[in-house]
């Protein structure tokens, strides 16, 4: 009898045994069911944020860079002499092998030599035909040389734009402007106009190229396109997205405080695409002993060039910087530091 008890006993103690470890397993299996339901949504939900942001990434320069705006853009580029712009059409390689297409207007024999040369980088869009407009005002008021360099993948310019192509394109126009013989390389002046701002401080801030350089005009141009992403994008996630899921960066911001050569900042207070703050920040973050800003009244950001005194004050600027030379080298037997731009106020 009391061996019946201790068996029913022992088979009370494994069945509630087996009991507790089925409810143990159960809920084991429920926890399971849970962890996958939570942590596979929020696998599946990382997966789709990196596919989204791998997209994006890829379609950056889709976004930055516009060869083919205006249509026909990529097949058709106005040439100088529909301005009366005598000019050289030229093609030269990059440092990589790819082929650049270039305008070189310039002055008359006699005074080719004895003004200044202006690289000119334009924007995002279009070709180096759309800034002939731009371009014969500053021929025509400042006297000047203009070599106008075709990024790649824009115009008659072979391959693919990207940010260090850019860059690589900017420092072979300089070395080709500063290879001739028949220019004044005392006085490089290089312009850059909203993304070209960009490429000519990346250029600027490098000591093998500073050394070329004049001075440096940089027309409503931004701080960075991360920094542009957030005045496009009115997204609180943009604030946190790490610099490394930026293909183009344009740090200029950065950059700028590296340079020592004088410096125009050209801003265009009606400017609506880049932010005038920008232009201020950057004027306050350059690290040039010589830099000035100009505020013009109702420039936009493509236009500010047709505002009235907008070559007076570049005209302004490049004298203060020969009668600065002077001062530093009175006994200088360049001819071109005792010229002056005639009759300044009517231009």
């Amino acid at each position: 009898m009391g061996i019946r008890i201790q068996i029913a006993r022992l088979f009370r103690i494994f069945r509630h045994i087996a009991i507790g470890l089925w409810a143990l397993s159960g809920l084991a299996l429920v926890g399971c069911f849970l962890l996958y339901w939570l942590y596979g949504g929020l696998l599946a939900f990382l997966l789709l944020i990196a596919v989204f942001l791998g997209l994006l990434y890829q379609a950056e320069d889709h976004l930055l860079y516009h060869p083919e705006l205006p249509p026909h853009a990529r097949a058709f580029v106005p040439m100088p002499t529909m301005f009366g712009l005598p000019y050289e059409n030229l093609y030269i390689r990059s440092g990589d092998g790819t082929l650049l297409h270039m305008f070189f207007i310039k002055q008359p024999d006699d005074r080719i030599m004895n003004c200044p040369t202006i690289v000119f980088f334009h924007g995002n869009a279009g070709n180096i035909g759309h800034r002939l407009s731009n371009v014969a005002g500053l021929y025509q008021n400042l006297k000047c040389n203009i070599l106008l360099p075709e990024y790649r993948g824009y115009g008659l310019s072979q391959g693919k734009p990207s940010e260090e192509g850019l860059y690589m394109d900017a420092r072979s126009a300089l070395d080709y402007i500063t290879s001739r013989n028949d220019v004044n390389k005392s006085e490089i002046i290089v312009f850059g106009r909203s993304l070209g701002g960009a490429v000519a401080i990346d250029l600027a801030c490098r000591p093998e190229y500073a050394d070329k350089i004049w001075c440096i005009i940089l027309e409503n141009t931004f701080t960075s396109i991360p920094e542009m992403a957030k005045v496009f994008v009115h997204w609180q996630c943009i604030n946190y997205l790490p610099l490394c899921f930026y293909k183009n960066k344009f740090l200029s911001s950065y950059k700028i405080t590296m340079l020592r050569v004088a410096v125009l900042f050209i801003s265009g207070l009606g400017d609506t695409l880049v932010p005038s703050r920008m232009m201020n920040e950057l004027h306050s973050r350059c690290g040039s002993e010589l830099k000035q800003i100009i505020q013009i009244v109702n420039g936009t950001h493509n236009e500010t060039w047709t505002m009235p005194g907008y070559y007076k004050h570049i005209a302004c600027f490049l004298q203060s910087n020969i009668d600065k030379k002077t001062i530093l080298n009175p006994s200088s037997n360049d001819s071109s530091i005792t010229r002056t731009w005639q009759n300044i106020q009517n231009i």
